[in-house]
């Protein structure tokens, strides 16, 4: 394959010192401030794997990932609004979806996962704060051609934190290695607090045309039920093939929408994954994670005309709320001083 042979190439030590000046001959990873519309002002990192797989870190937005491509094609699905500034005072209610841009990743807590809701325990928005919350830059990381190196990560910490509490560090790694398809993420989850804090976590991964369309196959294995409304059940019952993505339908104009909890199966080593590939150009993109860290899946499904995205959600918990999971007796607390730590690798697949 052309992939292998290039990262062969670039362990070729020769081969760079005799070919190669400058790295961003190959890849690498680019800051900028984007600088129109609504994005204005927005601080991005491109990285470029250098083996066709690129992507735009929106560093205002807790390291999110929005566009994504593996040479000409695009991965991700890009709501309407695409980038927008992170804005703290907008995530109570629904409010959260008049900044999701979609994106190939967005993330979910970190202290709630799910719809609106209020209790004694206090109010909370749809998928809490993170994706509102700015980076404080830590480290960017450039491939050494000279020294063989080809490893490259940027690294970040985003503080979700208010007067009294609950203060609570997200530090994110996302590392590549030049020449190879594949995105590292790495984050952790600390409580600087003084008290234990409740802790969900989602990691939000949206799929979107021409890798996603009728036909495009979707992988997981697990003991699954619907969130259980009408709209899920329609899609995600045992007479309907809810793993081959479908044609827009109408059902899913608007707000329509189906949403699968997922008990996934791990293998012998503790290893989730599952998968979307399109047979018609031969493209698709694996996750792995671990169990023991992120026991549920949750798959979206909205098949709406003009806005047609599938979604694989690794998490802590389904996104059934912070106060569902406290009386079920799962919710996860931190203790003060205890740090949490989450693997993901995504993994692109293309067969020649």
């Amino acid at each position: 394959m052309i992939i292998n042979d290039l990262k062969d190439s670039f362990h070729n030590s020769a081969i760079i010192s005799e070919k190669i000046s400058n790295f961003h001959q190959l890849g690498g990873i680019e800051t900028s401030i984007l600088d129109n519309g609504t994005e204005k002002g927005v601080r991005i990192a491109w990285i470029n794997t250098g083996s066709g797989l690129r992507f735009k870190v929106v560093l205002d937005r807790a390291m999110d990932i929005a566009d994504a491509f593996y040479n000409q094609f695009s991965l991700a699905w890009l709501s309407h609004l695409g980038i927008m500034p992170g804005n703290i005072t907008s995530a109570s209610g629904m409010n959260w979806l008049h900044s999701f841009g979609g994106g190939l990743l967005t993330t979910c807590g970190l202290t709630h996962i799910g719809g609106p809701e209020k209790d004694e325990f206090g109010e909370r928005g749809l998928h809490d704060r993170i994706s509102h919350i700015p980076l404080l830059l830590e480290s960017i990381v450039q491939p050494n051609l000279r020294t063989g190196n080809l490893q490259m990560s940027i690294t970040g910490r985003m503080l979700q934190s208010s007067v009294f509490g609950p203060h609570i560090e997200l530090r994110r790694t996302i590392a590549v290695e030049l020449g190879c398809p594949e995105i590292n993420i790495t984050d952790e989850v600390t409580n600087l607090g003084n008290e234990p804090t409740p802790h969900m976590l989602l990691y939000h991964f949206n799929f979107g045309w021409p890798l996603i369309t009728d036909g495009t196959k979707i992988f997981w294995e697990g003991k699954w039920e619907s969130r259980g409304s009408q709209a899920d059940s329609s899609i995600f019952n045992f007479d309907n093939n809810f793993k081959t993505c479908t044609t827009p339908i109408e059902e899913h104009k608007g707000n329509g929408e189906s949403v699968a909890f997922i008990d996934i199966n791990p293998d012998s080593s503790g290893i989730c994954e599952c998968a979307i590939y399109n047979p018609y150009i031969k493209l698709g993109i694996k996750l792995r994670f671990k169990k023991a860290q992120l026991p549920w899946l949750t798959n979206w499904q909205h098949w709406g005309k003009n806005e047609y995205v599938t979604a694989l959600e690794p998490a802590t918990h389904p996104p059934i709320g912070q106060s569902r999971a406290r009386k079920e007796g799962s919710l996860i607390f931190i203790h003060p001083g205890e740090t949490r730590e989450y693997n993901l690798v995504l993994e692109v697949i293309h067969k020649k």
